[in-house]
């Protein structure tokens, strides 16, 4: 049968008509793992994990991308390595999910579409998750990692720690640490929608509830639980809650967030903060968009406009 002949029949696609595209994807997948949540009872730490997995759906898979897995400083992840990057120059990626969930895998896409938009390579660590690893095992993970890099030869300048949600808690504690051991310091911090507030005290918690598909106070409770320990560490410990900590001597920071998100304001304290404390901030949030909107790389133009000013404010 020829491309021209009248009576050749194309395959149908296999994705719904009505399937969400765009923004509203994110909002579409966020609203499916509440309701998953809300009606399941007795859902375990295994299957809940599996839920947050799906987080790559909305990103599209990026070209020309490569990944390998290995282990970094006793810390498993997976490289992203675009084609033509740099290899001198790395993203230290710790992913968002509470600290208990999410994974290399639900990120890498993510990490990939930044680090070619950069040019550089990108590691995202599968770093120990609590409940059964609570604070400080992800902060001493990248800690190692950071360390580990340094160590095969990567200036610690060209390395930047960026993360999202507890990762991009993570990406500011990380750099803390190392401050706290005396060592050299990233040369720079990316932090997406990140949520530093150990004590549920933000006020957009209150009026952004209504637009915020995933994030709630109960959801929250339950994280800041199993990675606190209970109530065995202080919520104000400044390694796990950065709005607590001198941030004086940090890199250049970028920081952002949907406009639409509980914890927005998660985001400009920490803008306020760091700047009061003489740090280069650039602070961006977004109108209409959901936590960690950038996971919508490739499939929606908020999210592509977002990585290219990072891109651009990177090399600046």
């Amino acid at each position: 049968m020829s491309p021209e002949d009248p009576t050749m029949t194309t395959a149908p696609s296999t994705r719904p008509t009505d399937a969400p595209t765009g923004a509203e994807a994110l909002r579409a997948l966020y609203a499916d793992w509440s309701e998953i949540i809300a009606t399941t009872p007795g859902l375990t730490m295994r299957l809940f994990r599996s839920i947050f997995d799906e987080w790559h759906q909305p990103t599209r898979e990026p070209e020309d991308v490569t990944y390998r897995e290995e282990t970094v400083g006793g810390v498993p992840g997976i490289w992203t390595l675009p084609l033509g990057a740099d290899p001198t120059k790395v993203l230290l990626y710790t992913h968002g999910g509470g600290f208990a969930v999410g994974s290399a895998a639900s990120h890498r896409k993510l990490a990939a579409h930044v680090a070619k938009a950069l040019g550089v390579t990108a590691f995202v660590l599968d770093y120990r998750r609590a409940p059964e690893h609570p604070h400080p095992a992800q902060v001493e993970d990248g800690v190692a990692a950071f360390t580990a890099l340094t160590e095969r030869g990567i200036a610690p300048a060209d390395i930047t720690t960026i993360g999202d949600s507890a990762g991009g808690n993570l990406a500011v504690a990380i750099a803390l640490s190392l401050r706290e051991q005396g060592g050299p310091l990233p040369g720079a911090i990316v932090a997406f929608s990140p949520w530093l507030d150990m004590e549920n005290a933000g006020e957009t918690l209150v009026t952004n509830d209504a637009t915020d598909a995933l994030i709630t106070v109960p959801l929250l409770e339950g994280m800041i639980a199993g990675v606190l320990a209970g109530d065995e560490i202080d919520p104000r410990t400044p390694l796990a809650n950065p709005l607590h900590a001198d941030l004086s001597g940090l890199p250049r920071l970028y920081v952002n967030a949907g406009a639409l998100e509980s914890l927005v304001d998660n985001a400009t304290r920490l803008a306020e903060r760091a700047r009061a404390a003489g740090v280069d901030v650039t602070l961006s949030v977004v109108d209409g968009m959901q936590h960690v909107f950038p996971c919508l790389a490739g499939n929606a133009d908020e999210a592509d406009t977002e990585i290219a000013a990072i891109a651009a404010w990177y090399r600046g």
